[in-house]
């Protein structure tokens, strides 16, 4: 009976090494629409963007566009109000670009949480180190055995 870790390995051999790009990738996996749905929104809102005042660039950019409607997120309500005094501008370039929209819409999302600094990881204390070399004893694979002494081996 072969062993999980042989089983995962079947069938991900490749005859060229090189890794394929990300898009490439999803798009074979049945993703390109979506992934050219992506891109043409991010056109189109580098677009409309010239229309608007520096100021509110940081804050706002374009959701969706679709059934005659132009969808702005902004990341405070500030903005959004700020962001319909521009409302007939973006309209009319987002004519000029060949999408119909005779509508406009704001919708405040919070901007989403910044991770934390992975550049300084917290290090490992003394009694994890003891405890991963002690798993990494009892442990029969010698793949996962080397990998917790690593772990165990991070100051």
């Amino acid at each position: 009976m072969p062993k999980p870790s042989d089983l995962r390995l079947q069938g991900t051999a490749k005859a060229s090494s090189a890794p394929r790009p990300a898009l490439e990738a999803a798009g074979e996996a049945g993703l390109g629409r979506l992934i050219e749905r992506a891109q043409m929104l991010a056109a189109l809102d580098e677009r409309l963007r010239r229309c608007l005042p520096d100021s509110l660039l940081p804050h706002c950019r374009l959701g969706n566009v679709g059934a005659g409607k132009l969808v702005y997120l902004v990341d405070a309500p500030v903005w959004g109000a700020k962001l319909r005094q521009h409302a007939d501008a973006l309209l009319d370039a987002a004519t000029a670009a060949g999408f119909q929209a005779g509508a406009f819409t704001v919708k405040v999302v919070p901007p989403l949480p910044s991770g934390p600094d992975l550049a300084a990881p917290k290090p490992l204390s003394q009694a994890t180190r003891d405890a991963l070399r002690t798993t990494a004893e009892s442990v029969a694979d010698p793949e996962l055995r080397a990998q917790l002494l690593r772990l165990a081996s991070l100051a």
